[in-house]
Order: C-alpha cells, then structure tokens, then sequence
C-alpha cells in the first residue's frame, strides 16, 4: 500500500475514480495518512470474505457502492452506498461483499490506549 496524498498538504480527490476491482480478493489502496487517522480505499472483488478480526484502533466505514454485509460484534449490518458504520477498537468484526463492494475505511486514534 502506498499513499496517493502528499503529505502536510491539502488534497481532494473524486474517491470513485480511484476505485479498481480486483478479480478476486482485496485492493487497498491508503489514500491519506497522517499522526492520527489513515484513510484507506477498500475494493473487494464479489464474494469476497474477511474472516472475524479486530484493529487496535477505532475505525469507520464509509461504503461508496456495492454490497455486503459487515458482522459487527455479532449483528449484521447491510452495506450499500451511503452507510457509515462506527467501530470501536477492539470489536470483532468480519466482512462479506455480495457484489464487487468499495468503502473508505479511516483508522483514527483509539482514545483508551492515550
């Protein structure tokens, strides 16, 4: 993963241009990352599966388009366009794209580990 923005500069940039489906699998791409948050650009090939895991870090995600369910602390959260899921650091959770599925994903400092 490498970073598309400079750093300690401003930056915009039209998310949906960045996105490329991989044929199977995962493609991250970090799109900005600093001192405290990194924001990465998910693309997940149609039945693709994230096995249960946890960040040390809060997180949330920001789906552009597709779909997918998130299992979040045990609960199923659907993800399309427009969702935005908050996830504490530590939680378990898990993915599962029905479709080709892309989300921003932005790491930011976990409050109990300052």
């Amino acid at each position: 993963m490498t970073a598309i923005a400079p750093n300690n500069a401003s930056f915009t940039t039209q998310l949906k241009t960045l996105i490329e489906y991989p044929t199977a699998g995962v493609l991250s791409k970090v799109v900005l990352q600093d001192k405290a948050c990194q924001y990465t650009l998910f693309c997940l090939a149609a039945d693709t599966d994230i096995s249960e895991h946890t960040a040390p870090r809060n997180a949330t995600v920001n789906v552009i388009e597709g779909r997918g369910i998130l299992t979040l602390e045990g609960k199923e959260i659907i993800l399309e366009p427009g969702v935005f899921v908050f996830m504490p650091g530590s939680a378990p959770h898990a993915l599962k794209a029905e479709e080709n599925l892309a989300f921003l994903l932005t790491f930011s400092e976990n409050p109990k580990a300052s």
